[in-house]
């Protein structure tokens, strides 16, 4: 048995590969389509939530993981190692750290002998799959729950997200901008650029695709320069742009690490489909 398992949620975009390779639980987050309620990672795969988002758009609908859901997680979990470390995508976009916080105190009766840390990733998408995998593979190392904990919090210093959008007709969702402001930059064909850093922020906004992919290679350029680079490529229901960006990135940066995910719906459906990005940190 290990001395600690690591417990992420779905918005970090982790493999199943990934996943299962560094025995990684993953909290499925929840969300209504058609009336229908579907758990991501668990009931439908990214590309058929999707799919479902493009039906009926207006009836897609999250709701954050509940405390019970987390607690399944952390039973999973501590059944192959006696502590845990869960890393959450950002307090300042969900309330899911706060359940994991509430299943953690649940869990004292339960699993009497587990020290749970649950830890704000302060981020989302697979910038937060890189903070949990940093975690996992320490554990695998036979490193101790304290040296895990430090693990993360270091790399979680040191990730980015960049978000290429290719529409802004949906970010109305986010809360971020009003339902009008969307609408009216879906006409004039505005492409957002977003960044993710405890919240989403807005940096800028391009008029075509070509332009919003140079300039987000761009700005993960600026911050690696010549350093070797931890890279994810993800994508919201377009694997075609995605392994195109992925084939750049391999060729233009010294990848120490280059996987392509897909974006979880959970969050591209503020985004739409089209949505491309990049997730990275430097040693």
């Amino acid at each position: 048995m290990k001395s600690v398992a690591v417990v992420t949620d779905s918005i970090a975009c982790l493999t199943r590969e990934l996943a299962e390779r560094y025995q990684i639980e993953v909290i499925p987050i929840n969300f209504y389509a058609g009336g229908k309620l579907y758990r991501d990672w668990v009931d439908v795969t990214p590309s058929q939530a999707y799919e479902l988002f493009l039906q009926d758009p207006a009836s897609f609908k999250t709701s954050a993981a509940s405390p019970e859901d987390c607690l399944t997680a952390f039973r999973h979990a501590v059944k192959r190692a006696r502590d845990i470390v869960c890393v959450t995508l950002s307090t300042r976009l969900s309330s899911l750290n706060n359940s994991a916080l509430e299943a953690r105190e649940m869990a004292k009766a339960e699993l009497p002998g587990c020290n749970i840390e649950v830890i704000d990733s302060l981020t989302a998408t697979p910038a937060e799959g890189f903070v949990a995998l940093a975690g996992a593979r320490a554990a695998e190392e036979g490193k101790n729950l304290s040296e895990v904990v430090h693990t993360v919090l270091e790399v979680r210093d040191k990730v980015h997200a960049v978000i290429f959008l290719d529409t802004i007709r949906h970010v109305y969702r986010s809360g971020r901008i009003p339902k009008i402001a969307s609408q009216v930059g879906s006409v004039l064909n505005i492409k957002p650029i977003l960044t993710v850093a405890g919240a989403v922020y807005f940096t800028t906004a391009v008029r075509n695709h070509q332009h919003g992919i140079e300039r987000i290679l761009q700005m993960m350029r600026d911050k690696v320069n010549n350093k070797p680079v931890h890279v994810s490529v993800f994508h919201a229901y377009d694997l075609e742009e995605a392994q195109k960006l992925m084939a750049r990135v391999a060729k233009e940066f010294n990848c120490a690490e280059l996987w392509l995910a897909e974006f979880s719906p959970v969050m591209g459906y503020a985004c739409g489909t089209g949505t491309i990005g990049l997730a990275f940190y430097t040693d």
